[in-house]
């Protein structure tokens, strides 16, 4: 099981990356700055580590 959650979080971080870039841009705020950009993308780094551990478990128990 040590493989399915780094599978798992190659696939999800990405896309809570991005998820968090396009929020952070569509908030139309006039001062954000590439320090803003890189801490979001950091953000939806960190958080997709235990949505891909839940997301790896779930697909363990179906197994």
């Amino acid at each position: 099981m040590t493989r399915l959650p780094l599978v798992a979080y190659i696939l999800v971080a990405p896309v809570l990356m991005g998820v968090f870039l396009t929020a952070l841009l569509a908030m139309d705020m006039r001062g954000f700055d590439r320090t803003m950009m890189a801490g979001a993308a950091i953000a939806g780094a960190i958080a997709a580590i235990p949505i891909a551990w839940l997301l790896a478990r779930k697909l363990e128990k179906l197994r």
